[in-house]
This record gives structure tokens, sequence and C-alpha cells, in this order.
């Protein structure tokens, strides 16, 4: 994975939070207790510790910053921060060397750094449009990259569904809903 996926993913969630920052984003977003604005805030988070941790390339802990976006930003400048969180990360993916590697609970080269900020992404989108009550899924085509990326031992099946199950927000025929998970982002080398 690399920056042309972040940018598709953040793509994705302008796509479809775009039209909709008129609507009530205080509800919880989806399962979280978090709001579909704090959620949208988080999504910004995340993209910029990402890129953060890529430029800096700490060996052994988060970078000591956090992403603070004024509490009366109404959802449409909320989804610029997380936008341009976005071009940050994906700014630092596409200069990034390959054999570059920065701490995320060990080691994690670009690829993996790509694959969470997608993953963060997408999953967070989703968690909003069930908050805001649009029906929406991920694209497959992320989806099955981030599976093979961050959840190697993931069951087959459609990409999206599997990975709305590995991180706990859906039922997979067969399997017990997840309660708990983690991704597999640090390398072994």
């Amino acid at each position: 994975m690399d920056h042309r996926d972040v940018r598709a993913a953040v793509a994705q969630m302008l796509e479809v939070l775009g039209p909709r920052t008129g609507e009530g984003w205080t509800v919880p977003a989806g399962p979280l207790e978090w709001s579909c604005r704090e959620t949208a805030v988080h999504i910004g988070h995340d993209l910029l510790a990402y890129a953060g941790q890529l430029a800096a390339r700490p060996a052994d802990a988060y970078l000591p910053f956090d992403l603070c976006v004024h509490p009366t930003a109404p959802p449409a400048e909320v989804l610029q921060v997380a936008a341009a969180c976005g071009e940050l990360l994906g700014s630092a993916l596409a200069t990034a060397d390959p054999s570059l590697r920065a701490w995320h609970w060990g080691p994690c080269d670009p690829t993996g750094f790509a694959a969470m900020g997608v993953a963060e992404t997408l999953l967070h989108t989703h968690d909003i449009t069930r908050g805001l009550g649009v029906d929406w899924t991920p694209p497959a085509r992320l989806c099955a990259a981030v599976l093979e990326r961050l959840f190697p031992d993931a069951p087959t099946g459609e990409p999206a569904r599997v990975l709305l199950w590995c991180t706990g927000r859906g039922d997979l025929d067969g399997l017990p809903r997840k309660t708990s998970w983690t991704w597999q982002a640090a390398l072994s080398d």
C-alpha cells in the first residue's frame, strides 16, 4: 500500500460524508462512544500521527503531539482538517524510502503506515455513516489491501465484510463476533 491508497480512502470519505455535513454530527458514530464529529477529528489525528512518525522516524514511541481541532469547527471544516492530514500522510509516504522504519508498537514500514491510514479512514467513515443513517460499504479493493497487510490471518470472503468483522464491526458467517482485536503493522525485521 502507498500514498495513492491513502488518497483514495480520503476521497471516499469526502465523497460519502461531504454532502452530509449539514446533518446532526453530535450523534454517536455507529457502535462508538464518540460522536460523528469526534470520530472525524480522530481520523485526522491518526493520519497526522502516522505522517509525523514517518517524518521523524522514532524507534520506540509516538511523537508527543496531538491534533487540536477548534471545538466550534463545523463538520465541513473538520472534514477539511481530516483531508489535509490525509494529504500530509500521502506526501510523507510518497517520499519515504521503502526501507524506512518508524515506531508503531514495533518497527513499521511505509506500507504499514499506509495500510493503517486507509483502515482508519475507511473504518471510521463507516462508523460515521452508521451514525448518520447512511448505507455505505468501504470499497473492496482498499479493504482487500488492508486485510493483506494488517490482518494476514483474516478469513476469506468479501473484503469489506471481512475487514468489518476483523475490527469488531460486523458479523461473518460461522464465526463469533470480535470483541477485541489488533492489527499487525509492525514488522519482525
